[in-house]
Parts: C-alpha cells; structure tokens; sequence
C-alpha cells in the first residue's frame, strides 16, 4: 500500500538555514509527493532561496505573515492533499531515510490488514480470529544535534536525551521529526494557535488522549538533526521562551517548584552554612551540583574521543554554566507566562482548552 505523503515546515528569515533542509529533502530516499512550507513574513532571502528550489521538490509556499509556528503548521497542513503528515523545521537537516522511516510502519500496516482481509475472503468467516489489525495513527521520529565546538557540543549533550535514554512508550516526539495522519490532526483540532512555544508538546498530549498505544510507533532511524545555539545569550532566550510557553499551557508544576525550592532555599542555606564554616555544606554544594551534572557527562564521555584537548576541556567546563543559564532562563520565564494565562486564559491550563 502507498500512501500519498505530504511534507510540512513553517520559516521565518531562515535564509542561511533552510538550505540544508531543502538539500537534505531532495536526497531522500523516498520523496515526498509534495512540500508545503509557511512563511510568517521573512524578510530576508527566504522567498528567493525556497524559489530556487522549486524545479527540485513539489514546492509550495503559503504567505502568512506575522503568524505564530502553530498557525503556521495548520495553515500548511490545510492546504495539504496527502493522507500522511510529516512534520519537520526549518534549520534541520534530515538522514537521508528520514522520510522512509516516518512512512514504513502506516505503509506496513495497511499491507498486514489487505494480507488478513484476502485470508478471510480466502477461508470464509468459519475461525472466530482477530481480522483487524490496529492502524498506525502517529510515527515518532527522533533528533540528534549537530553542534559546532565545544559550548554547542555541552549544550547538546545536556539539553538532549541519546537514544539509550527514550522510553518509546513514553516519548513526545518534536515536531521537527514526527509523522501522523491528516484525519488525526484534525480530530484533535490542529496545534493551539494561542501558544507560541510548546505547543508541539500539547499536540502530543492531545494525540496521546486520543491514540490507542499500539497506534503509536516510534522511528528512532527517522532522524533530524539540528544544530544547537552558539551562544549562552541565545540558549538563555530559547529556554526563557519554552519556560513561558509552560507558564502559558500550565505545564510541569512539580519540576517548577523543586527547581525554584533548590535555587531559592536549599541553595542560600547551604551557602549560608558554608559562611559559617561548616565543612560538609560546602561537600554538600559540590556533591549536588556533580549529581546534577551526571547525565549530561555520562553522554559528554561519548564523544570527548571526536575532540581536541583544548574542546574537551571547555565542553567539560560549559556543563555547570548551562546548567545554571537553562535553569535561570526557565525561572524567569515560567511566571511569565503563568502571568499571561491568568490575563488571557482566566487561568485555564491547556486540558481545559478553549480557544481564546
């Protein structure tokens, strides 16, 4: 069975970045039978180098200016023809089967159904057997970075889980690497447009509601990667806009709270006790901030072998300042955006969704 494949990307001023995108499409080892790609009113060479591609992908291009990812992703999927969506982002660039992988298992059990409806229609109704196979709603892709130096190489390895630690059961896919059927995207009443950031995270909550656990595969050979922010002031403002964006949707109440009990309480105490001279507050500091840096080392550790000595010390070194920058950006921007859903929401998170 072939299903029709429509490939999806929302853009802004991504002139320098959409190359490798649009490169990394073309190669695929199975095409898309088209590509729709919002743009929110890019003012730079966007619209020139998506132009230059035209004549290599079935590309169309939907003008939505000053509209947020959300709107933008609904506007492409709407004016998509396929069954199957495809999501992924611009500044990514895509494995050559990335396409492949996404689409296998909707492909592999439609065939697996056709095969059980011949059997049937072969022996007749007489054997009290399961004649249904489950068909896949939702396709999770996986992410990986692709850093440049040493701060982006620490910035990955702690801001990004390895394939050893998803949980496929578990795991919310980005919506850089994710496919779903069309019919599913609009039961579930598209991505939120009034969220800016997070809101592929919602989409996945709601799919999750809706999907019976065996619709939903996971593709970890399905892989986009992407390179990280180069700077600390760049990270600082991606995660002070995520953590807004959980403030927005009312998301991760207990993780906020123990963050700002470590840094607000323990964290002055045990400082204060240090003052004091009291030896084991200080071991104490040391010991907390080795264990929070454990997982990002562990993954670190892997490929310290690919860098020269000066890199691997300063990526050794980046681990703590990112540590302390994501959670600082995360305070910050987490009552933020709990501000903005009591004004606009009336304080409702996203499960009592409305659109307002």
């Amino acid at each position: 069975m072939h299903f029709r494949v429509s490939v999806i990307a929302t853009v802004l001023n991504e002139a320098s970045s959409l190359p490798r995108l649009l490169d990394s499409l073309c190669t695929q080892t199975r095409q898309p039978d088209e590509v729709i790609i919002s743009d929110g009113g890019s003012t730079d060479r966007t619209a020139e180098v998506l132009a230059a591609y035209s004549n290599r992908l079935s590309l169309r291009i939907i003008p939505l200016p000053d509209s947020n990812i959300s709107q933008g992703r609904n506007a492409a999927i709407t004016a998509t023809t396929g069954e199957i969506i495809a999501s992924t982002d611009a500044g990514v660039r895509l494995s050559p089967n990335w396409l492949t992988e996404l689409v296998t298992p909707f492909e592999q059990e439609a065939q697996e159904q056709t095969d059980l409806d011949a059997l049937r229609e072969a022996i007749g109704n007489q054997y009290d057997a399961p004649w249904q196979v489950v068909p896949v709603q939702v396709v999770a892709g996986f992410f990986q970075p692709d850093p440049q130096g040493a701060f982006e190489t620490s910035l990955g390895v702690t801001t990004l889980p390895d394939l050893e630690d998803i949980d496929p059961p578990r795991f919310l896919p980005s919506s850089r690497s994710i496919a779903f059927r069309k019919s599913l995207w609009e039961a579930a009443g598209g991505y939120p447009e009034w969220l800016d950031y997070c809101e592929d995270l919602i989409f996945d909550f709601r799919l999750r509601e809706m999907v019976k656990p065996e619709a939903w595969a996971f593709a970890p050979n399905a892989v986009a990667y992407f390179r990280p922010r180069s700077t600390p002031m760049a990270f600082f403002r991606q995660y002070y806009r995520y953590a807004r964006g959980d403030g927005k949707a009312d998301l991760w109440r207990k993780r906020y709270a123990i963050r700002y009990s470590a840094y607000l309480l323990f964290l002055p105490l045990i400082v204060l006790l240090g003052l004091r001279r009291t030896r084991w507050s200080w071991g104490l500091l040391v010991g907390a901030v080795a264990g929070y840096c454990t997982t990002p080392y562990r993954r670190l550790w892997l490929r310290l072998g690919s860098m020269r000595p000066v890199a691997r010390l300063g990526a050794i070194l980046c681990i703590p300042l990112i540590r302390a920058i994501g959670d600082l950006a995360k305070m910050l921007g987490y009552p933020v955006g709990v501000c903005w859903r009591l004004r606009h929401r009336g304080g409702r998170s996203w499960r009592e969704d409305g659109e307002m």
